[in-house]
């Protein structure tokens, strides 16, 4: 089967568009055809983790297919059924942190850029029927990290302000919704133009400029929550934003891991620090409700033929999109 993989070399340099065995499914586990796969930033940090030496491994976690192949012991699934991945692995029940045993597809095992994927049964959920093919190939990673991050970790609740910095990537596409429709109001940040633009037209209350004074943009306004995912670059901003005993849940660095932080402000300011990252079979399963509820549907930024590989990687890695990009791959 044709896939996209990582080896031999880091960075972009060692992907390749390479023929791979297909495997069949062991017991508990089903082989899914894909049609939709979607990227995530965390398949660019695997570039630089993924060592030379390493085997070649499949990258991707988000999918969308039909079952191909069934595994001895598998039951109410069948040959054909539409299903949406969940990309994580060994993490069932909600809870504050994951089993050591926890890990995603796409690294270290192979992931979703691939014609075939083989997952635990536990792992597939029917395709939300609202939504397209490249809307359920893109959902899962970013979804789920967006609503563990709001309503496990952050507690959101109708009323709240929540604050959202790098509006335009693919999970803060999903906090925007999701915080609107639990009665949140809600601030973006972007750099862009356009892309706070189309923030507002998505229900944000407000957009902010990255590089201004957020404080006076804001009128000197407080909110109760900021979801962080860029890091370095906002982090004290972010802060300097959050009300007495406010919450930080942050789950991303996509602009430097070490932060500069006034410890001094956080401890008088009664602030809350909370780390997420995705979530389990559980959450996965309220999040498809919630959407499904809400009529929430992705914002997918572009579809590529599997054999673009480097322009999608490229695209994302210059941040150039607004929503998830995706792989179609039974075209």
């Amino acid at each position: 089967m044709r896939a996209i993989v990582h080896e031999g070399k880091n960075g972009f340099e060692g992907l390749r568009m390479k023929e791979m065995e297909v495997r069949e499914p062991a017991a508990g586990e089903v082989r899914i055809r894909l049609k939709v796969a979607g990227l995530n930033h965390r398949d660019l940090l695997i570039l630089d983790r993924h060592q030379p030496t390493d085997p070649a491994v499949i990258v991707g976690s988000d999918g969308a297919g039909c079952i191909d192949a069934i595994g001895p012991g598998v039951q109410g699934i069948h040959i054909g059924d539409e299903v949406i991945v969940n990309p994580g692995l060994g993490w069932s029940k909600k809870s504050d942190v994951p089993p050591a045993s926890f890990g995603i597809l796409g690294f270290p095992s192979h992931g979703t850029f691939a014609e075939m994927v083989v997952v635990p049964v536990e792992n597939v959920l029917p395709k939300p029927s609202a939504l397209t093919w490249e809307e359920a190939g893109v959902l899962s990673l970013a979804a789920l990290t967006a609503y563990r991050a709001l309503f496990t970790r952050a507690n959101v609740q109708p009323g709240m302000k929540v604050l959202i910095p790098g509006i335009g990537g693919g999970a803060a596409l999903f906090l925007l919704p999701f915080a609107k429709a639990a009665g949140a109001t809600v601030y973006v940040t972007s750099r862009s133009k356009e892309k706070s633009r189309r923030a507002l037209e998505l229900g944000a209350d407000k957009a902010l400029d990255s590089d201004g004074d957020w404080g006076a943009q804001l009128d000197g306004e407080k909110v109760d929550v900021v979801i962080e995912s860029i890091g370095a670059a906002t982090f004290q901003k972010s802060l300097d934003r959050l009300r007495t005993g406010g919450t930080i849940v942050t789950f991303g660095a996509s602009a430097g891991d070490v932060v500069q932080l006034n410890v001094r402000d956080f401890f008088y300011g009664h602030h809350n620090l909370l780390g997420t990252t995705m979530g389990s079979a559980e959450e996965h399963r309220e999040m498809l409700a919630f959407i499904e509820r809400h009529r929430i549907r992705p914002v997918v930024d572009r579809i590529y033929g599997l054999g673009e590989y480097l322009d999608a990687f490229r695209r994302m890695d210059q941040a150039e999109q607004f929503g998830k990009i995706g792989f179609r791959i039974d075209g």
